[in-house]
C-alpha cells in the first residue's frame, strides 16, 4: 500500500499541471497525506487559505493497442468553501478524441462523462451517482479514445472507495 501510494504521489506531482482546476495548488505544495485505504489514498491541502480534500488511485490494468502513454488517475474532490463536492475527473495519460466521451462502467451501470485535453469529467449530477455507485461496486471500467483513434480500457479497483471517501469527508466537512 505504501508503493502505491508512492506511485499516486508521483503521477500527481508529474502530472500537476494537467489538473487545474482542482488539484493544482496541491501538486505544487504537496498535499498533506490523510491515509492510504487499499487501492485509494486521501488528501488534504490549502489553497488561498481554503482547505479541499481529494481521493485518488491509479488504475490495476491499462489496456490499448498505444505505443506511449502517460499516466492515468482518478480524482474525486472536495472544496467546501465553494461548495463543490463529489466531483470526479479522470486524467487519461493521452488527449482524448476531440468532442469524444469517456464511458465510465461499475457493475451493471454506465455514466458518460465529458472530455477536454487530456481529462475527462462528470456532470455535477452524475458525479452524485458515480459516487454513489463507487461506493457499491468492487471495479470501475473508463473506457476512452486517443486523438489517434487508440480506445483504451483502464480497469480501477474500488477497494477501499468507502473508507478514502468517509476520510476526506470527515477532512474536508462532509459527512
Amino acid at each position: 500500500m505504501i508503493a502505491m501510494n508512492k506511485s499516486l504521489l508521483s503521477a500527481f506531482a508529474w502530472t500537476g499541471l494537467g489538473l487545474v482546476l482542482y488539484v493544482v495548488p496541491a501538486l505544487a505544495q504537496g498535499g498533506k497525506l490523510i491515509d492510504v485505504f487499499n487501492a485509494w489514498s486521501a488528501f488534504t491541502e490549502k489553497e488561498n487559505g481554503k482547505a479541499f480534500c481529494y481521493i485518488g488511485s491509479l488504475p490495476e490494468k491499462m489496456e490499448g493497442k498505444y505505443t506511449q502513454r502517460g499516466d492515468a488517475l482518478i480524482l474525486v474532490t472536495h472544496r467546501p468553501a465553494e461548495k463543490s463536492f463529489d466531483v470526479i475527473s479522470i486524467q487519461a495519460g493521452y488527449i482524448y478524441r476531440k468532442e469524444s466521451g469517456v464511458k465510465v462502467t461499475i457493475g451493471g451501470q454506465s455514466f458518460e462523462l465529458y472530455t477536454k485535453g487530456g481529462h475527462a469529467w462528470a456532470k455535477a449530477k452524475i458525479d452524485r451517482q458515480l459516487v454513489a455507485a463507487m461506493k457499491g461496486g468492487k471495479t470501475m471500467v473508463v473506457k476512452g479514445t486517443s486523438s489517434r483513434g487508440t480506445l483504451t480500457t483502464d480497469t480501477y479497483s474500488l477497494s477501499g472507495f468507502t473508507a478514502a471517501y468517509g476520510a476526506m469527508g470527515k477532512a474536508c466537512g462532509k459527512k
